[in-house]
Order: C-alpha cells, then sequence, then structure tokens
C-alpha cells in the first residue's frame, strides 16, 4: 500500500489550531508554555529563515551605495555635493508610496495567516496600483521642481556646477521612480508572506548591474559615453529597471504564495484601498516627520564646522551599517505578527517577537564589542586626519551604548506594523525624532557647549527613549485587538 508523503509545515505556525474571536482580547494574557507540537527552536528557525536574506540584501545594498558615491566622488567635489544634495528630496518623492508598502506588508501577512491566499493577492494588486499612481504624482512634481528642490537643500548657495548636477541627477531619478514603486509594493508583499530570499536575490542583482554601469558610464569605458553624475544616476535606474523585471517574474510564477495575473485585473477595491490606507497614511506620516526631525538635526550639526560634521556624518553613515541587524529581524517581526493575527493566534505572535527580539539583541551585543574594541580602525577607514579618528572613536562609544536598544525598538516597532498599528509608531516618532532629537541637540550643543558630542547625547536620548515607547505599547497588548 502506497503512503502519501506528509507534507512539512513551512513555519511552526501552521503546526497550531486557528484561534477564534475570544483569542483575540486585547487584555488576554499569553500562556508560559507553548502550544503541543511547537518548540523555541522551530520558532528561532522560523524567525532566521526570514531574516538573514534580508540581512545580506538590506547590507550589501548599503555597501553598494557606498560604492556608488565612491565612484561619483571621483569626479570632484562639486559632483559629490550635487548628488548629497538630492538625498532628502528622494526620500520625500518616495515617502508617499514606501508608507503603502507598510500596509501591503501587513495586510499580506495577515491575510497568509487567514489562508485567504485570493484577498493577498488583491491587497498586492490594489496596493501596486496605488504606489504606480503615487509614484508618477511624485515624479512629476520632483522632476518639474528639481532644481528649486536642490537649490533648498543646498541652502542657497550658488555654485552653478554643484547646482547643475544635483538636478540633473535628481531629475533622471523622477524619471526612474515608477520602477522602484512596483519592485517595492512586489518586495513588500513577498516579505509579508515570509518569502525574503526572492527579493534578496533580485534587489542584489539590482545592485550589481547598477554598480557595472556606474564603471561604464560615469567615466565612459568600453565605448559608452561619458555622462558623469547623469551617468550614475541613469545606472542607478537602469539597475532599478532589471529589479522590477525579476520581481515582475517571480510573482507571475506560481512557486511563491503571492502571485500576479494581470487577468484579475486592477480595479480599484475601495475596502482594500481603506485597509491600505488605514495602516500606510500614518505610516506616511511618520516617515514624513522623521525626515522634517533629522534635517533640523543636520543642519544643527553642520554649524559646529567643518571637521566636527565630516566625523558626524563618517559615524552616521558607521551607525546605519549597524541598522541592518535591526531592520532584518524587523522584517521577520512584521511578516510572523502578521501571519499570526490571522490565524488568531496571539500568543504565537507574541512567542515569535519575543525570541526575535532576543535574537536581534543577541547581534546587537556582538556590534557593541565590535565598536568599542575597533572604533578608532574603523573611523581610520573613512579618513585618517587625527581628530576625526579621535572624536569618532569616542563618538562611537555612543553608537556601542545604544545597539541593543535600537535593535529593540527596531524590532518591536516592526511587530506592531504587522498587527496594523502604525498610529502608535507614528507618535512615538514624532515625541523622540521630531521634538527629543532635535530639540536636545539645540539645547545640549548651543546652551552647554558640549559640541558634536552634545549632538550624540541626543541621538542616544532618542533611541532610548524611543525603545522604552515602543517596548511599553507592545507590552500593553493593544494591538492583539486591533481590526485591518
Amino acid at each position: 500500500m502506497e503512503t502519501k508523503q506528509k507534507v512539512q509545515p513551512s513555519l511552526a505556525l501552521d503546526l497550531v489550531e486557528p484561534g477564534g474571536d475570544q483569542h483575540m482580547v486585547a487584555a488576554r494574557k499569553t500562556a508560559e508554555k507553548l502550544p503541543e507540537g511547537v518548540t523555541s527552536q522551530m520558532m528561532y528557525r522560523d524567525v532566521v529563515r526570514i531574516a538573514w536574506p534580508s540581512f545580506i540584501e538590506l547590507t550589501l545594498t548599503q555597501l553598494a551605495s557606498m560604492v556608488d558615491l565612491m565612484m561619483v566622488g571621483q569626479l570632484g567635489a562639486a559632483a559629490l555635493a550635487g548628488v548629497g544634495l538630492t538625498t532628502q528630496p528622494k526620500f520625500l518623492m518616495m515617502t508617499m508610496f514606501m508608507a503603502m508598502n507598510v500596509g501591503a506588508t501587513a495586510l499580506v501577512a495577515r491575510n497568509k495567516g487567514a489562508g485567504n491566499r485570493e484577498r493577498a493577492n488583491l491587497i498586492m494588486r490594489q496596493a501596486m496600483l496605488l504606489t504606480f499612481v503615487l509614484s508618477i504624482i511624485g515624479g512629476i512634481l520632483v522632476f518639474a521642481f528639481a532644481e528649486p528642490l536642490v537649490s533648498f537643500m543646498s541652502s542657497g548657495a550658488k555654485d552653478a556646477a554643484t547646482l547643475a548636477n544635483g538636478t540633473i541627477y535628481l531629475r533622471i531619478q523622477a524619471l526612474g521612480i515608477v520602477t522602484v514603486a512596483v519592485t517595492s509594493t512586489i518586495t513588500a508583499s513577498l516579505r509579508g508572506a515570509g518569502n525574503s530570499r526572492t527579493a534578496m536575490f533580485y534587489n542584489l542583482t539590482a545592485n550589481v548591474v547598477n554598480v557595472i554601469f556606474n564603471y561604464l558610464l560615469i567615466y565612459g569605458h568600453f565605448g559608452f559615453p561619458r555622462m558623469e553624475v547623469a551617468g550614475a544616476s541613469l545606472a542607478t535606474v537602469i539597475g532599478q529597471v532589471v529589479a522590477m523585471f525579476l520581481a515582475f517574474g517571480s510573482v507571475m510564477s506560481h512557486r511563491n504564495y503571492v502571485h500576479l495575473s494581470f487577468k484579475d485585473g486592477f480595479k480599484p477595491q475601495r475596502d482594500a484601498m481603506l485597509s491600505i490606507f488605514n495602516i500606510g497614511i500614518p505610516a506616511m506620516i511618520e516617515q514624513v516627520i522623521m525626515r522634517v526631525g533629522m534635517i533640523i538635526y543636520s543642519r544643527t550639526v553642520a554649524g559646529l564646522g567643518t571637521v566636527a560634521f565630516a566625523t558626524h556624518q563618517v559615524c552616521m553613515n558607521i551607525q546605519a551599517l549597524s541598522f541592518m541587524n535591526g531592520q532584518a529581524f524587523a522584517v521577520s517581526a512584521t511578516s510572523l505578527m502578521g501571519q499570526s493575527l490571522g490565524r488568531k493566534r496571539p500568543d504565537m505572535a507574541e512567542y515569535y517577537t519575543t525570541r526575535t527580539r532576543r535574537l536581534g539583541m543577541s547581534v546587537s551585543i556582538l556590534l557593541m564589542a565590535i565598536f568599542f574594541l575597533f572604533g578608532g580602525q574603523i573611523v581610520a577607514l573613512y579618513n585618517n586626519e587625527p581628530d576625526i579618528v579621535q572624536t569618532g572613536a569616542k563618538i562611537l562609544m555612543f553608537v556601542a551604548l545604544i545597539q541593543p536598544f535600537q535593535s529593540s525598538q527596531f524590532i518591536l516597532a516592526g511587530a506592531l506594523r504587522g498587527a496594523g498599528d502604525t498610529r502608535a509608531t507614528a507618535v512615538i516618532i514624532a515625541v523622540t525624532t521630531l521634538l527629543v532629537r532635535p530639540g536636545l541637540a539645540i539645547l545640549l550643543i548651543n546652551q552647554f557647549d558640549l559640541g558634536l558630542y552634545g549632538a550624540w547625547i541626543a541621538l542616544a536620548a532618542d533611541q532610548l527613549l524611543r525603545s522604552l515607547l515602543v517596548w511599553i505599547r507592545f507590552v500593553s497588548g493593544k494591538w492583539k485587538s486591533l481590526r485591518i
């Protein structure tokens, strides 16, 4: 007699029975004992399986961005400064549709947990429609106002070469923003379904293409025209186009949980749109608030002088790399939280979040040790001027101390977003990034004359307070009763 091979569940969550509405009560306490048949090892495996591709993708993407800027830097200060001036306008252009993708991730995860694949696919299509329209609007606006935007970011500087470089770079980015929007929505949907590996492959491919075309178009090698800054921007867009086609290919096959079929159409569905907006709008407000706070903070530090600001930028770049730990595990927290709540098992949501946080904080302790022991050597990789190295090494002590708190707040905020609790995270970001960090920096620099150390005390205070507030919100359990 033939026996059918038992199909192994993809997650430990699949081993537990779906809960009922009584399980979704906010005041419900989670039992200390795991459900029968589920072990901590299995749950840790689920967390790592989702997190590691995201970690590799995010880290290598950050490194590719650094290489990109280094190659532009060979063209001179005007080119480097011009590209640098486009950073904030680009982020603002992307804020509209990236926030909608927070909704896509949470809703796809929730529907996968509920076993509603059709609804998950509908959410992806509706999110793609939204981000497509928003990116066109944003792209047109940025293209039309590229020159005044670059001029504003330069604080009215009249260096013609810098402004010209920034303007052409930003306009080309605006032309390619639709590809970024579509790809990011597919990525968000895949991550919501717990598949971070597919997005890793096509995004890393795009980074490789970007670097290759940087070499060809910036400097004019192998018969390609020498386009300098315009070439750098075009190379980025080419990489983005490649990523978009690969992303389409990944979801048009039947290998992934989320599946795109153009036969299903993209007609707007009111209830799906409202669900995405319900999560996405607070996330958009959060990102805008964060960007405004960062601009105020950065302009405050810039007033300390060239050496201090250079040291600050180096340390911020190093800290950005340390973000990858918390952000990668946050992808796991978001997906597993959403899937658990979709299955009406808030107990599993808590179990997963707790174990994700433990793993993230374990890695953060390793990073802490590295920054403490090798801070000077790391800073010297960027610049070997004694003042910068000495001050930078001390600043990295602050970076080291905040690592566990930084990791914790990323992961818990990711979990809350997976539950659809984006309003709470928006309020927390408003308090810490818009008020605490720039306000305390201004006070410590201008009134207490603490210089750059004052700026980083403010940043550390921001991270500590944010970690505390996010933790308080999570342990309150209010996310358990949210309907999205």
